[in-house]
């Protein structure tokens, strides 16, 4: 799957969850994306780099120290 299918799969499910709301006004998007996204992207990396903390950190662009406490914050350690 390439970058721009993953942008078009996070587009179509944000469009859909905004009309789900029926003209309700949404609150804590940012928040809310962060919180989906943000597990199964550290579970797969972490997969794919053997669980290699310093690898998956380097791949994701994160200090260590973060991915650290970004693993233990999603329960993943």
């Amino acid at each position: 799957m390439s970058k721009k299918n993953i942008e078009d799969c996070v587009r179509t499910s944000l469009e859909s969850y905004l009309q789900d709301l029926r003209g309700e006004e949404p609150d804590g998007i940012y928040d809310m994306l962060i919180g989906i996204i943000e597990k199964p992207m550290l579970e797969v990396v972490m997969q794919h780099a053997d669980h290699n903390q310093s690898r998956a950190a380097q791949w994701l662009g994160l200090n260590r120290n973060t991915l650290r406490k970004k693993l233990l914050d999603h329960h993943l350690l």
